[in-house]
């Protein structure tokens, strides 16, 4: 079995929070157990898993709009970042940065991506970056 590494999102209300993925980023809900504050869904983002629950201060989480900040930025990699991130704005997300065009120098054999990103803050405190590598 390959090794996968996907996010655990904690939400305030694990409904919403489907509803929102669904309509702001296209998911799928691959699976979705137990009801209200027990309810745990497994989604996809054309391929990509993430998982949501609500959260959980006995076991350790507290979904960001809880305390105030989030300390992941959850990069979504798509073919066109324009349309997803004014699909998401639509939807409910709050604008953190417009799509735009930036250079990186980075190491190795291509030392200079160009990247097309802007991020928006989901309604559960989440910070998407919604871009792409420009070769």
């Amino acid at each position: 079995m390959p090794v996968e590494v996907a996010p655990m999102l904690a939400v305030s209300h694990g409904d919403a929070a489907i509803e929102f993925y669904q309509s702001a980023f296209n998911a799928m809900v691959l699976w979705r157990l137990g009801e209200g504050a027990d309810m745990v869904a497994g989604l996809s983002i054309d391929g990509a898993k993430f998982f949501l629950a609500y959260e959980a201060p006995q076991y350790g989480t507290r979904a960001p709009s809880s305390v105030g900040f989030t300390t992941v930025r959850i990069e979504l990699f798509v073919d066109d970042p324009v349309s997803v991130h004014r699909r998401s704005l639509a939807a409910g997300a709050v604008e953190h940065s417009p799509v735009s065009e930036d250079t990186y120098k980075m190491k190795g054999p291509n030392p200079i991506k160009r990247m097309l990103q802007g991020a928006v803050v989901d309604p559960f405190g989440h910070m998407w970056l919604i871009g792409k590598i420009i070769e």
